[in-house]
């Protein structure tokens, strides 16, 4: 009788490394880059040019208030905000070209230019900035960005991406986390870190759906991390995308038109 001897192999390192290549990125299973995920995410919410009305609710533990406006947009590089609720502030608009930026307050018919160090204060009392509303800074030009993990948020798959700033960009954040969807490339939440690295606040996405022709998350809600109970909810009530918007729209003339 012939024996045959069969040869123990131990699968201890094949199964580590399955189990490391599951655990791989996504950029590895959908042949996308973090750059084309960020590219794709800011293009889907934002789009060549785009037009909208929106409602906006400042939240903190001794008040609540809400503010309704209108908002123009081609790019990053221009934007026109006019307020339309309250009584006390309609009419009161924000205008950027480019990097400059001014402030316009109907009742004192007083324009204001604003200089680059106010982009990331407050815009008009709300967790957002004033970078936030006029979009002048451009994650996909002014940071690096990597793939560092998965996470699942409602449900979704969603890649997280690390977001390091390049030494020449006027940015303040020393990093910001980025989480997209994979079903659909739509943002699912947002950390913005200081430069010694705190938590500072958290932007969440929620309510998807289409407008525009497009589906876009219709309720942006950011966190401040700082100081407990304050928030600030802002819900698209309307949106186009890539619409023609007229030059005009954009200029200190239009910025001081009483309507």
């Amino acid at each position: 009788m012939v024996r045959t001897r069969v040869a123990h192999v131990d699968i201890a390192p094949l199964m580590a490394l399955l189990a490391f290549v599951l655990a791989l990125p996504a950029q590895t299973t959908r042949s996308q880059t973090a750059e084309q995920i960020i590219s794709k995410a800011e293009d889907l919410v934002k789009g060549t040019s785009c037009k909208g009305s929106f409602t906006m609710t400042v939240v903190t533990p001794s008040y609540t208030r809400t503010v309704k406006m209108d908002s123009w947009w081609v790019g990053n590089e221009k934007a026109l905000i006019i307020v339309r609720y309250p009584k006390k502030e309609e009419g009161n608009k924000t205008l950027k070209i480019g990097n400059e930026l001014w402030s316009y307050l109907k009742n004192t018919e007083t324009t204001i230019k604003l200089p680059p160090s106010m982009m990331l204060q407050s815009w008009n009392g709300s967790d957002f900035t004033n970078d936030d509303l006029v979009r002048e800074s451009s994650l996909s030009k002014d940071y690096r960005q990597t793939i560092v993990r998965l996470d699942t948020v409602q449900g979704e798959r969603c890649w997280v991406i690390e977001l390091l700033p390049k030494p020449e960009a006027p940015v303040v954040w020393g990093k910001i986390l980025y989480a997209v969807r994979q079903s659909d490339n739509l943002p699912a939440w947002q950390d913005y870190f200081d430069e010694r690295g705190t938590l500072m606040r958290r932007m969440q996405f929620g309510d998807y759906r289409i407008m525009g022709g497009r589906k876009i998350p219709a309720t942006w809600a950011m966190l401040n991390m700082t100081k407990d109970g304050h928030r600030t909810e802002l819900e698209i009530n309307s949106m186009q995308f890539d619409v023609p918007i007229s030059d005009r729209m954009f200029s200190y003339r239009e910025l001081e038109k009483r309507e």
